[in-house]
């Protein structure tokens, strides 16, 4: 929550999609939901490519080693 209202107090792309939800006729607890949920998408995409990153380094620092256990088969 403290995100999303930190993100329409300020000139922000989120606050233009904001204001797009409430002239489309939203209420404003409305357009927050959008609002909170679009800004969890994204925080998820970057943890899913930071994993990804990391998983990569993990490889290259010792590439014959394996990210599970084959004791945990």
């Amino acid at each position: 929550m403290v995100m999303a209202l930190t993100q329409i107090r300020q000139d922000t792309p989120s606050r233009a999609y904001y204001l797009r939800k409430r002239t489309n006729g939203k209420s404003h607890k409305e357009a927050m939901r959008c609002l909170k949920r679009r800004l969890s998408d994204v925080v998820y995409r970057q943890l899913l490519r930071d994993a990804a990153r990391q998983e990569g380094r993990a490889r290259e620092d010792n590439p014959g080693a394996a990210l599970m256990s084959s004791a945990a088969s």
